[in-house]
């Protein structure tokens, strides 16, 4: 049987929590390289993030039209069969036959 979630689980994952943060804030208030170069690449991804968010929002529909074709058919804009070719169904070609 399953044992119930009691309250030292939550207070074991509580105190991980808060010493790793503690950890951290120690960390992030020193002033050594690793920190300086955590700080570079962490403002890097955030300025990377906001810049694809704003050029999403101003291009966005632009590229989404480029891509979606738009009209009736199995892909948008194209037909379900081109015309100047066969079905799977329709003339075999004689040539070939499948064997088992």
């Amino acid at each position: 049987m399953e044992e119930p979630w009691d309250f030292e689980f939550f207070s074991r994952i509580a105190d991980g929590c808060l010493s790793f943060l503690s950890e951290f804030v120690d960390d992030w208030l020193a002033n050594d390289m690793r920190v300086s170069i955590f700080k570079i690449l962490l403002s890097w991804l955030i300025f990377s993030l906001i810049a694809i968010h704003f050029a999403w929002k101003v291009y966005g529909n632009t590229v989404n039209d480029m891509y979606y074709r738009q009209g009736a058919g199995q892909n948008g804009g194209t037909p379900d069969a081109a015309p100047h070719l066969s079905g799977w169904e329709s003339k075999g070609d004689p040539l070939k036959t499948h064997r088992d």
